[in-house]
């Protein structure tokens, strides 16, 4: 049994998950929670607004990666407020990538830690994923506990399309782990650098004066911990809930019994490979199954045409420039809903949008395999017949249906709006006093 510890007269024996904004990113928070056996519930930035953290103060408020800014959006300022109040009178806040973006300082943070998200100079050394050794942080003063006994210092950590921190000076805030040097399994965009010969980048900079090296992240910090107020706060661009990541989910593992005061406890902490696309089916809708028959067919026409690859058991790669992100999110989100038992609040929603849902789904089959095959197609022909399917061709095909670059739009974000909601009334909910 969970031990509960009580502040102010409120139990604090639950971590909650801040769902919104989250897609695939919550997904593997919520599976690394399943795993080690701690209990959780899942909430959202308009519950964080009307006070949930105060009238029912959580062990942990954990935040997945996805987007800061539209986290920020769904918080509002009032929920932005709540978190800094939660945190400052004794809180915990763990923020993973986009959640780790939320707790810092600057436009659509939380301010929770001083330092800034820096700015990008060269977005595709940024499109990097895999698992980096890192170097564990010297001279730790107040944030020591965080890093587990007879731990290696130099583990490998997972990232994910990272961006980086800004630091600032003459703060309190502590470097957990910094970046030093890629694993075997680290890639650059669609590059898997374990495959490429000794000194192709020096010669692809000598020779295209463009730069593809990861040594920009060498060195850089890649998890913080700090205080605000009364509580603490752990910021991390790498992503310690990764499947099958031992050292990084040892790591999980342990800061959240430091943080949590034993108010929870892993009891284990290896998170288990995932393979969402091949888990049986529990709810057997037949609309449900057929939207995740046409999903296997978007990946499969994908991977047929050298557009979509197995990066691992639960991603599925991308070419550079093909949407890929997005069709995980909706893939993983889809897969994940037929493989769970369903509520009644998630029956009873999908029988209210499953029509609509279904309609919009065909409409985007036909417009994404209409697209993936002009993108094989201009590939095809990009040495012999360049202009035969334009660049701006494929740029209006791509945003009517994704929405503009680094944002969200057109049916995708329809479907991706419902399968949300359909996940967040699958997974357990906050219980209010």
């Amino acid at each position: 049994m969970q031990k509960v510890r009580l502040i102010s007269g409120r139990t604090m024996s639950s971590i909650y998950i801040l769902w919104d904004e989250s897609h695939l990113w919550g997904l593997l928070v919520w599976r690394a929670l399943e795993a080690m056996k701690l209990p959780y519930s899942i909430v959202r930035g308009e519950e964080i607004a009307q006070g949930l953290l105060s009238c029912n103060p959580p062990a942990l408020l954990l935040t997945p990666g996805g987007n800061a800014r539209l986290k920020a959006d769904a918080l509002g300022e009032k929920g932005i407020e709540e978190i800094r109040n939660y945190v400052a009178n004794g809180g915990k806040y763990l923020g993973f990538c986009g959640g780790a973006g939320l707790g810092l300082t600057g436009k659509n943070g939380l301010g929770l830690c001083p330092w800034e998200r820096a700015k990008f100079t060269n977005r595709m050394q940024h499109f990097v994923s895999g698992h980096l050794h890192s170097s564990i942080g010297a001279d730790l003063s107040h944030a020591s506990d965080l890093i587990p006994n007879n731990f290696s210092s130099t583990p490998a950590l997972p990232v994910w399309w990272p961006a980086r921190f800004s630091p600032q000076e003459n703060t309190d805030v502590e470097i957990l782990a910094s970046y030093a040097t890629p694993d075997t399994d680290f890639w650059i965009a669609d590059l898997p650098l374990n495959t490429l010969p000794p000194g192709t980048f020096n010669e692809w900079e000598s020779l295209y004066d463009i730069k593809l090296r990861p040594e920009f992240l060498k060195g850089q910090p890649c998890i913080l911990a700090g205080n605000y107020g009364k509580g603490r706060y752990v910021l991390s661009y790498t992503h310690l809930e990764t499947p099958n990541s031992p050292e990084a989910n040892t790591w999980l593992a342990h800061i959240i019994n430091t943080l949590t005061e034993g108010a929870v406890t892993a009891h284990q902490t290896l998170v288990t490979d995932w393979h969402p696309a091949t888990e049986s089916p529990l709810w057997t809708d037949e609309k449900l199954l057929e939207a995740k028959g046409i999903f296997d067919d978007i990946v499969t026409i994908g991977k047929n045409h050298c557009l979509f690859f197995a990066r691992n058991s639960w991603l599925i790669g991308w070419r550079a420039g093909i949407p890929g992100a997005n069709l995980n999110n909706l893939y993983n989100g889809l897969c994940s809903a037929v493989s769970m038992q369903p509520t009644p609040q998630a029956e009873a929603f999908w029988a209210e949008h499953s029509d609509k849902f279904m309609h919009d789904l065909n409409l985007f089959y036909e417009g994404v395999k209409g697209y993936l095959l002009a993108e094989r197609l201009a590939m095809t022909l990009s040495k012999t017949f360049p202009e035969t399917v334009s660049t701006e061709s494929l740029r209006n095909q791509r945003a009517a249906l994704f929405g503009p670059p680094m944002a969200s739009g057109g049916v995708y974000l329809e479907l991706l709006n419902t399968l949300d909601k359909l996940m967040y009334l699958l997974l357990p909910h906050t219980h209010r006093s």
